[in-house]
């Protein structure tokens, strides 16, 4: 109880012990916030968060590999045929028919449409260029559907990033990725 019992009124001892608790709790606040503040990520990190690349220069069946959190991204502009066998692949022949892509849904299909930039941009396909067997770094326009192919352990990706045969176990991961002009790419 914090009041004198007698008359039912705070004494200054009641005054003294919340004062003293508050100081407690403000003292203990101020030791613990440079711990948490510490765990923020610094300016450098978050500006690699995200990148913009121009891919005015790629022509159709040109690709370009770029460093985004320390991992290749394939950004590939498919041709017209490239994206005809790709679509024409059914959902049934896939190892692994999920999307594994950032802009979709957990469950979306691996449809090409899906894997790629979306209507009008389906020729643009932009991956996280890492084999999902053991972290390989997969050759462009190789292996046995003209997609991707990994030559450590054999696993051969076609022309939408989607694992057709070998040892890996998933598509090829798509990042978050948006047009942020007609030549402007921004993933992350």
């Amino acid at each position: 109880m914090t009041a004198n019992d007698a008359s039912g009124e705070p004494t200054r001892r009641d005054f003294l012990y919340i004062a003293t608790g508050m100081a407690g709790v403000v003292g203990a606040a101020t030791a613990v916030w440079p711990f948490i503040d510490q765990m923020a990520p610094d300016a450098s990190t978050l500006a690699a968060s995200s990148i913009e690349v121009n891919v005015a220069s790629l022509e159709p069946g040109m690709s370009l590999t770029v460093k985004w959190r320390g991992k290749p991204v394939f950004i590939r502009n498919r041709t017209d045929k490239e994206i005809e066998e790709a679509k024409a692949v059914a959902l049934d022949d896939l190892k692994d028919p999920l999307a594994r892509n950032a802009n979709l849904q957990a469950g979306a299909e691996a449809t090409d449409i899906d894997r790629s930039a979306g209507e009008g941009n389906e020729n643009w396909l932009v991956m996280i260029g890492v084999c999902t067997h053991l972290g390989c770094i997969p050759l462009g326009q190789a292996g046995d559907f003209g997609g991707w192919f990994c030559p450590c352990h054999g696993s051969h990706y076609d022309t939408a990033g989607r694992i057709r045969k070998g040892p890996a176990p998933e598509n090829m991961a798509v990042p978050l990725f948006s047009f942020t002009s007609d030549t402007v790419i921004k993933i992350g």
